[in-house]
């Protein structure tokens, strides 16, 4: 009971270690949108993840600026990306997608902004229980950690593969019945270009019959 407890108490305090915004946002054509996030003391990891869910070809433009409008990053028509890097100075930090490339296409982006600390928990110490066994509980926890991050970017994967996959069928399909629909038209313009020649021959022939 006690270690359960224990695991659950560090489970919390690493939860509060993180500080994270995930957000699914529709950029208009010719539009760009910022958003913002302040780390509270220097050294601080920030984490980025984006990815473009739909819209043109999958791609964006984006910008991380720190506080002194210093570039941090940037990039031109990205489809995603996955970053971390340190929060050397106190301020906001800005983190911006432009979509003025496209002209009439919209797009939806997910992405997550997360301020993280690298302390380590440093569990007090129970009676009857010695300093090996709280170690072991406190890397088993951060392992567990570690696989629940995985777990959670292989679905971020996955469901961007998904989303892609679908506007693709999604287009495909409205290719097709507009294939279709032009294919009735010029079957039935032929036809009555067919009916057009056959009734004009047949005239002009019983004219000169006559």
């Amino acid at each position: 009971m006690k270690t359960t407890l224990l695991s659950v108490g560090l489970l919390a305090w690493l939860v509060s270690l993180v500080s994270a915004t995930a957000l699914t946002y529709k950029i208009q054509a010719n539009e760009q949108a910022c958003f913002f996030t302040t780390p509270h003391k220097v050294g601080q990891k920030i984490a980025f993840y984006f990815a473009v869910q739909s819209g043109g070809s999958f791609d964006i433009d984006y910008e991380v600026t720190g506080p002194s409008d210093k570039v941090i990053l940037n990039g031109e028509k990205e489809r995603q990306g996955d970053f971390v890097f340190t929060a050397n100075e106190l301020g906001d930090y800005k983190f911006c997608f432009n979509n003025e490339m496209s002209t009439y296409s919209e797009k939806f982006v997910d992405f997550e902004i997360a301020v993280e600390d690298e302390v380590r928990a440093q569990l007090p110490a129970k009676q009857g229980s010695s300093p090996e066994q709280t170690s072991a509980l406190e890397e088993s926890i951060y392992k567990i950690s570690g696989l629940l991050s995985t777990i959670t970017r292989n679905q971020k994967y996955f469901r961007t593969r998904e989303n892609r996959n679908f506007s693709t069928v999604r287009s495909t399909e409205s290719r097709i019945v507009n294939f279709s629909l032009v294919q009735i038209v010029m079957v039935i313009a032929m036809g009555g270009l067919q009916v057009f020649i056959v009734r004009f021959f047949f005239q002009g022939a019983r004219k000169g019959y006559v």
